[in-house]
């Protein structure tokens, strides 16, 4: 794991933890805790999956476009390492994809076929309470030693905690409309990161960065921006304006 600061860690926990905001978005929040932990781990990207009202796991949030078809094909096949964590609720720790085939034979050959060389995946969970699992692919050789296995694990459980405190407070029915929501708010994004990849002729990721930086500059929800994108195509040249 990259060398982190006391300072900069503890400010990531706090970023992590604080979910009960006005305007709490749900997408934004799996975006920011999936950036943060690959920023904290070296060679490796992030991907998040979140169960929904009928305990299904969903595609929610990833660092860049490879890891979220990683999430996607795990659920299309059933098969992967975040799909173990969220059934077992115990983390998957150093797994070599090189090896993993018998454990995940549709899985571990597409991982490694995409330039990952390790994987790890943790729970979402509170005690007995399992709500989504976060996935972890290296692409180093570098192990993760048993003080990253906590300090990770303890930012995937101090996100579900605020989840499930946002639920407390909310009622379980009005988060189960925000993940609907957010579910539905999800394929308008990654719609409108292709309208904006073609119309710039720039590649995925960099089009939901510049959504998304476009976002925080206007203080304007995401979803908003790529609804404004798919349905105003006009808009597409400020993008990159005030």
């Amino acid at each position: 794991m990259t060398t982190v600061s006391e300072q900069r860690l503890a400010a990531i926990f706090v970023e992590v933890a604080d979910t009960l905001v006005g305007g709490f978005d749900l997408i934004e929040f799996m975006q920011m805790l999936a950036d943060r932990v690959a920023g904290l781990v070296n060679d490796a990207t992030v991907g998040l999956l979140l169960a929904d009202e009928q305990d299904r796991l969903q595609f929610m949030a990833a660092s860049d476009e490879t890891t979220s078809l990683l999430e996607l094909l795990q659920l299309q096949w059933r098969d992967g390492p975040c799909l173990d964590a969220f059934r077992g609720a115990e983390p998957v720790v150093n797994a070599d994809l090189s090896t993993a085939s018998p454990r995940w034979p549709r899985f571990a050959p597409y991982a490694t076929a995409a330039g990952f060389r390790s994987v790890h995946a943790f729970p979402l969970r509170l005690r007995n309470e399992v709500i989504g699992a976060m996935g972890v692919f290296g692409t180093g050789s570098a192990a993760l030693d048993a003080t990253d296995v906590q300090i990770v694990q303890a930012l995937a459980d101090v996100a579900a905690i605020g989840l499930l405190q946002e639920r407390a407070i909310h009622h379980s029915e009005v988060l189960t409309e925000q993940l609907q929501g957010a579910l539905n708010n999800r394929i308008i994004i990654e719609q409108a990161k292709g309208a904006v990849a073609q119309a710039h002729n720039i590649s995925v990721d960099a089009a939901f960065e510049l959504m998304r930086d476009h976002a925080r500059r206007t203080h304007r929800r995401l979803s908003d921006v790529a609804l404004r994108v798919l349905t105003d195509v006009t808009s597409l040249p400020d993008l990159t304006a005030d």
